[in-house]
């Protein structure tokens, strides 16, 4: 059986590519803005704050938005790695923030969604 195994793993791994993960799509992430945009807006605040100018940004940092202590005091800097870490959970990700969506789950729409952040705060309507 040990010898069968062997064969079929090097039968598998001879002929087999690795599947590269797709490159996030802007488009796809434009679309999934729409569940954002109830709150936020990309050049002002609303109920959430503008996401404009996000990356490198402190969150709980925009001057004259109400934040929560949490999220003034969570010491993130916004980055690919830690909007995809907080977009995944935001409530258990900074406990005590006020925004209570509970996330999106699959991390291909969380990396549409980041990279149209990025590309939209690159441009107009941010100023750019």
């Amino acid at each position: 059986m040990k010898a069968r195994s062997l064969a079929v793993a090097v039968a598998l791994t001879a002929g087999a590519t690795v599947p590269a993960f797709a490159a996030p799509d802007v488009t796809r992430g434009e679309q999934l803005y729409v569940r954002c945009i109830a709150c936020h807006a990309l050049a002002t605040d609303r109920v959430g704050p503008r996401h404009c100018g996000l990356f490198g940004r402190h969150a709980g940092s925009i001057p004259g938005y109400p934040y929560s202590d949490a999220m003034k005091n969570s010491r993130i800097v916004w980055n690919d790695k830690s909007l995809d870490r907080f977009l995944s959970n935001p409530p258990a990700t900074v406990p005590g923030t006020t925004m209570t969506y509970a996330g999106i789950d699959d991390p291909g729409e969380r990396a549409d969604l980041i990279a149209f952040l990025r590309q939209a705060g690159e441009g107009p309507p941010c100023g750019h």
